[in-house]
């Protein structure tokens, strides 16, 4: 029999346990959802409210205003114009030959007169040797012929000689005269070349880059039409051109300007460099072409700049004012205050009860370090020209006096 079996086992629990009755929670729920209901309210109420404070606490930004700077200006146009060379030269050869010598460094400014390259004369002076030969040679036969004449002469004076005789001495001297003057034109000739195998700069300024290098063979002819080799380019520097078209717009209110205030000053021409701010240089106005380009619409103009330093170069752009009209009130902000608005300007400016009210105007040029408007504001307006960026359209701010400064070194450069 089984061991386990021996054990007495537990008796089966007959009694069922009581069950407890059912917790009642609605009460607790309805409290707790009454308690975030009241939270959520007094939370969106004081953020309100506290928001409101809030804002009512700021003062509007702090901008500084200005009236505009009234000040007499007188009208002027500006351009981009190109410099061009004065004079410019192609080197190339007269003669031709092998090129033996160079005498400058690649864009060194030579001066008038100074030798740049020799070509191997020895050719040409074996041709000098060959025509002073020639010249010898017809020198002698014209003494004979002289010699010869005058015994003819002699004998048919004494009816010894005939006419026909007389006729023929004159014809060999005269032959002979003839290559004497051949001779010498060769000559001439041939020291033509030999001059011309030594090349030099024919006026003072920047020479390139030399193309043939020593022991090149050189084509060269004193005549266009034959092809011939280019040596260097030689360009002058001062003075040097400036050259700029005009619309037809401009051209009639210079033309008209320039007819009532005729004079110096009318051509008068302010320049400055593509990496400057302000008038550097000055020329003047010296040539108006004489129709107008029917393409373009516009007439070219070009004025005369002194260059002493050598500085420019041709082929250099830079910006150049040329006044139109005589001194007029007109009124100047700060470049800064002129806020681009897609293709419009802008100048914020500020009402009297603080209010920021943005105008639309029309720019000039700059003067004195300032922009000229030439519409859209009037002289009471007060320009915001410092804090800008604090400035809303429609918004407040609180404006304190500032003052607008006219750099004349600025405008006279």
């Amino acid at each position: 029999m089984n061991e386990i079996s021996k054990w007495p086992q537990p008796e089966a629990e007959t009694q069922s346990v009581p069950a407890r009755p059912p917790r009642r929670i609605w009460p607790w729920a309805a409290a707790v959802a009454v308690i975030a209901l009241a939270g959520a309210a007094w939370f969106g109420f004081s953020h309100r409210g506290g928001s409101q404070v809030a804002e009512a606490a700021i003062p509007p930004a702090p901008v500084t205003v200005s009236k505009p700077l009234l000040r007499d200006v007188d009208t002027r146009i500006g351009f981009i114009g190109q410099f061009s060379a004065v004079d410019q030269v192609e080197l190339r050869a007269q003669v031709g030959g092998t090129l033996t010598e160079i005498h400058f460094k690649d864009g060194q400014i030579v001066q008038k007169g100074d030798l740049l390259f020799v070509i191997d004369s020895q050719p040409y002076e074996i041709k000098l040797a060959q025509a002073n030969a020639q010249l010898e040679a017809a020198t002698s036969r014209l003494a004979l012929a002289k010699s010869q004449l005058l015994r003819a002469q002699t004998l048919k004076r004494s009816d010894f000689g005939s006419a026909e005789s007389v006729d023929q001495r004159t014809f060999d001297q005269g032959d002979a005269q003839a290559a004497i003057d051949d001779a010498k034109a060769q000559i001439r000739d041939v020291q033509f070349d030999i001059e011309h195998c030594r090349i030099y700069a024919p006026f003072t300024g920047r020479i390139g880059a030399h193309l043939p290098s020593v022991g090149s063979l050189i084509a060269g002819s004193r005549f266009a039409s034959s092809p011939t080799t280019l040596l260097a380019t030689l360009v002058s520097l001062d003075p040097i051109h400036l050259d700029f078209d005009m619309s037809e717009s401009d051209f009639l209110t210079f033309s008209r300007q320039r007819a009532a205030v005729p004079g110096p000053q009318a051509d008068q021409v302010d320049i400055s460099l593509s990496d400057e701010n302000q008038v550097t240089r000055h020329g003047t106005l010296e040539f108006v072409d004489n129709s107008m380009d029917r393409s373009s619409g516009t007439i070219h103009a070009r004025a005369l700049v002194s260059n002493p330093d050598f500085f420019l170069t041709p082929g250099q752009f830079a910006r150049l004012r040329l006044a139109v009209a005589p001194p007029a009130p007109a009124l100047l902000v700060p470049d800064a205050a002129v806020l681009l608005d897609q293709a419009q300007h802008v100048v914020m400016t500020v009402s009297p009860d603080g209010t920021v009210v943005p105008k639309t105007v029309e720019t000039g040029d700059l003067r004195g370090g300032l922009r000229v408007i030439r519409s859209g504001l009037a002289p009471d307006d007060r320009v915001i020209i410092d804090g800008i960026v604090r400035a809303v359209p429609g918004g407040k701010v609180t404006p304190q006096d500032g003052a607008i400064g006219y750099n004349a070194a600025a405008d006279q450069g």
